[in-house]
């Protein structure tokens, strides 16, 4: 009988320091087919790269980079506090140190998914289409029970790194009085929205607002998914992000 072929595993991401605006940012890449484009994947608010490794794995073959904001993980904290559009300004200049100078995907995991509004409306040339999960236009959304967050944190306790205290108050900062509103009709990204049905933090009603105003987007309601379902369903959250990103109109419209 013919020997099984063996298993293999792709190669965990690659880890690495670099220097970026005068602050040392953790950066983690993962090796993708020749010829992909990129995927720049920005974490929820405290986290850390580890968060994303299962949903990194689970896109075996994707080219991707997520790195810690300053100040959380194992980014040295910024000497200032940073406005969205400085993040996504010190993401570009990050990207271009790693030599990714063309297109990009961006996708943003809740108050990552403002960020990766930001971006997609500060370098419209550099963002080829956009993924928004649990997240909202800002200042002006539909609010949630922000009690539930503990529970939420205790679950990823074991892979999560305290963030500074400063880090982690730069990055609320970053969100007082920020909204896209008055500039998400100008996005001309294909872009892939996703909502949790019951997550307590980011209610769907934020999804469908983000659905309306941009021209080019879809919305996917995630059956059953709470706050953190990038992260708790990464086998189920993959096959989207991979048909969508390799063909938009592949994901149906769904209210």
């Amino acid at each position: 009988m013919p020997k099984p072929a063996p298993q293999t595993h792709p190669p965990p991401p690659l880890v690495r320091f670099i220097e970026v605006e005068d602050v040392r940012l953790r950066v983690a890449t993962q090796r993708g087919l020749d010829g992909g484009v990129p995927l720049l994947i920005f974490n929820g608010i405290g986290a850390n790269l580890e968060l994303l490794f299962p949903l990194m794995a689970a896109m075996a073959g994707t080219e991707i980079v997520v790195f810690d904001i300053p100040g959380t993980g194992g980014s040295d904290i910024s000497w200032r506090p940073r406005y969205f559009s400085d993040y996504a300004h010190l993401s570009a200049t990050l990207l271009d140190r790693l030599d990714y100078t063309g297109e990009v995907d961006v996708a943003g995991i809740s108050w990552g998914g403002a960020l990766a509004q930001q971006f997609a409306y500060q370098f419209p040339l550099r963002c080829r289409q956009l993924v928004l999960a649990a997240t909202s236009p800002g200042t002006v959304m539909v609010p949630g029970y922000p009690p539930v967050l503990p529970a939420m944190i205790a679950e990823y306790s074991a892979q999560l790194i305290a963030p500074s205290i400063a880090g982690f108050c730069y990055q609320l900062g970053a969100g007082f009085g920020w909204t896209s509103l008055p500039w998400l009709h100008r996005l001309r990204q294909p872009t892939l929205i996703l909502a949790g049905e019951d997550d307590p933090l980011v209610p769907v009603a934020n999804a469908w607002i983000l659905e309306q105003l941009i021209p080019q987007s879809r919305l996917h309601i995630v059956p059953g998914g709470g706050h953190l379902f990038m992260l708790n369903s990464p086998g189920s959250i993959a096959p989207l992000l991979r048909g969508f990103l390799g063909s938009p109109e592949s994901i149906p419209l769904r209210r």
